[in-house]
């Protein structure tokens, strides 16, 4: 239980304000709680392409390999010079490269931020390498190809390794949880791709006799998280069904402004806001952090299991409790009606966090 690497990619638009915000109140709480850590700045974005030529240069693939675990900044891919509009953004090209398979998005009510579906506590697991994304699903090149200036033939990709362990990753925290997990696919149409992902699950459910399974077509599902979101527990499926309900859930319980996320494999894990870079706020110091801070509470989470290290575990639930905290006392930025920059939210933070914490209210993803 040494220090700890955590490298820092800001990003562009507000991800530098938002990653410092957030660097700012983990440093506090591993002072407090007596955690080492290093914070490794590697370039990423705007800045790298105008220092490497690159939005992710090789560099920082490689020095990535060699952290316990990063913060990824948002990335205004959509704007980049367009020999990089051709490649895979950031986000993407990391997933890819470092085959982080599981994309892991909670969606929970917060003190103090309404919610349409009224209490709700989710986590939703997205295969991450896969599935319809034609970026993702190919060894080299795209999925998609222009047979005439009128026809276009995507393809998806489903294998059975990519479901099971996806699928583990889902049981294995149902465990930790309520015992519940639903499968989300559309078998009943796409029967043999989808159809795998689906039975596979199913195979796997049976390692996990304790938990109780359900499975729902996405059309469907998208309706009954809208009707009956504090029903469901943890939710398995593949990489566009994930992208699609997640998004949906996280403004179900607030905004996906606010939605965390962390993408992970074994032996590697990256935190990353769900929301965009926001251009036309960069630099005004109004950015909301919450995203990016709750998942950085994600990775803490995953490091403390990893590592049997507690202390990183109560190094993510006091910023998560200085930030709860500071929202049920009405402390919250622009976009939430409030009138806190990105920095006074972080330092209401700062303030608010307590050590040896009890009957918290937590993300509870690991």
């Amino acid at each position: 239980m040494g220090n700890y690497r955590i490298g820092v990619l800001r990003g562009d638009g507000i991800g530098p304000e938002i990653v410092d915000a957030t660097v700012e109140v983990f440093q506090k709480a591993a002072q407090k709680t007596g955690v080492g850590v290093e914070w490794i700045d590697l370039p990423m974005g705007w800045e790298s392409i105008e220092q490497h030529g690159d939005p992710l240069p090789e560099i920082t693939i490689e020095n990535l390999k060699d952290t316990h675990g990063w913060i990824l900044g948002p990335h205004d891919s959509a704007a980049y010079p367009p020999e990089h509009k051709v490649k895979l953004n950031p986000s993407g090209a990391l997933r890819h490269s470092l085959d982080l398979y599981a994309n892991i998005r909670p969606a929970k009510t917060m003190p103090g931020i309404k919610s349409v579906v009224g209490e709700a506590d989710l986590v939703i697991f997205r295969e991450n390498t896969e599935g319809f994304y034609a970026d993702r699903n190919m060894y080299s090149g795209h999925g998609e190809w222009q047979i005439t200036e009128d026809v276009v033939v995507t393809s998806g990709v489903f294998t059975r390794k990519a479901a099971e362990r996806i699928a583990h990753a889902a049981f294995k925290m149902a465990m930790q949880r309520r015992k519940k997990v639903t499968i989300v696919h559309k078998a009943n149409v796409l029967r043999l791709s989808t159809g795998l992902f689906l039975n596979v699950c199913r195979e796997v459910a049976e390692h996990y006799p304790e938990v109780t399974v359900d499975d729902y077509h996405i059309d469907a599902m998208a309706a009954h998280l809208v009707r009956r979101a504090r029903d469901f527990d943890v939710i398995v499926t593949e990489n566009m069904y994930g992208d699609i309900l997640s998004d949906l859930s996280g403004e179900l319980v607030g905004s996906l402004g606010l939605a965390p996320s962390i993408n992970s494999n074994d032996n590697l894990a990256m935190a990353q806001a769900a929301h965009g870079s926001a251009p036309d706020i960069a630099g005004l110091n109004i950015g909301n952090p919450i995203g990016m801070m709750l998942s950085t509470v994600m990775l803490m989470e995953w490091l403390a299991e990893k590592h049997g290290d507690t202390r990183l575990q109560e190094m993510g639930r006091m910023v998560e409790e200085g930030l709860y905290r500071s929202l049920a006392d009405g402390i919250k930025t622009r976009d939430l009606k409030g009138s806190a920059s990105t920095s006074e939210f972080a330092k209401a933070i700062s303030e608010r966090m307590q050590g040896n914490t009890t009957n918290r209210t937590t993300i509870n993803t690991f």
